[in-house]
């Protein structure tokens, strides 16, 4: 490849099966400060949203800007606590990682995560040094769908964003992608119906499907 393309990596969803994990902090959370506690439908309603955000839609209370990095640290141990005791990355992550970067693509972790969670992700695939940019939560004043995160991926990649692709499981990460003027791959995997994320520039049910090759054509 003569100009570098780039793809620009959803954390939750995408390289790790973080579903549970995410879901069982919001709800321990929610016991012990007395939110609401989510429901199946309302917790994938939250994809791809900052935790700040959601924090301040499940409070009945006003929540002064302390309050709510205090309640945001809390919730991300609990699930850091939760990851760390059973951490599954999603089928075929490695791999794609490496042959992209083996094939010359840049590559950057995009997410609306705080950097802990990020670098646990990483860490744990043992594949941080493949990845040239990462921006995680703290990084970005607006959560999905702003496209915020990820242009800030391209600036630090130093590539244009019509030469980047990202990866994701969320409506919210799709739209963010879109806006952003970047080719937008969808990961559907249960339990996310199958016939959602259709406004994806592409679909696919599995990163094994992915190649060096076919999302080279996809961004040209």
């Amino acid at each position: 490849m003569s100009d570098p393309l780039a793809v620009i990596f959803d954390v939750d969803g995408v390289l790790i099966d973080s579903y549970q994990a995410h879901f069982q902090s919001w709800k321990m959370l929610a016991d012990q400060r007395g939110f609401h506690r989510l429901t199946e439908s309302e917790f994938l309603e939250t994809f791809g949203r900052t935790s700040r955000e959601i924090i301040v839609d499940l409070s009945e209370d006003d929540l002064t800007s302390q309050q709510v990095a205090e309640l945001d640290a809390r919730k991300e141990i609990l699930f850091r606590e939760i990851l760390e005791a059973d951490f599954q990355a999603m089928q075929g992550a490695g791999r794609l990682i490496d042959t992209l970067a083996d094939a010359g693509f840049l590559l950057a972790a995009g997410s609306s995560g705080p950097p802990e969670n990020v670098h646990l992700v990483l860490n744990r695939l043992a594949r941080r040094h493949r990845f040239n940019a990462v921006v995680t939560g703290m990084d970005v004043t607006r959560g999905k769908p702003d496209p915020e995160v990820f242009l800030h991926c391209a600036e630090r990649l130093g590539v244009p964003p019509a030469r980047a692709a990202v990866i994701e499981d969320a409506e919210v990460g799709i739209d963010a992608a879109n806006r952003a003027g970047m080719t937008s791959i969808a990961l559907v995997v249960p339990p996310r119906p199958a016939d959602t994320l259709q406004h994806a520039d592409h679909r696919v049910t599995c990163l094994d499907e992915l190649s060096a090759g076919l999302i080279e054509t996809w961004i040209g």
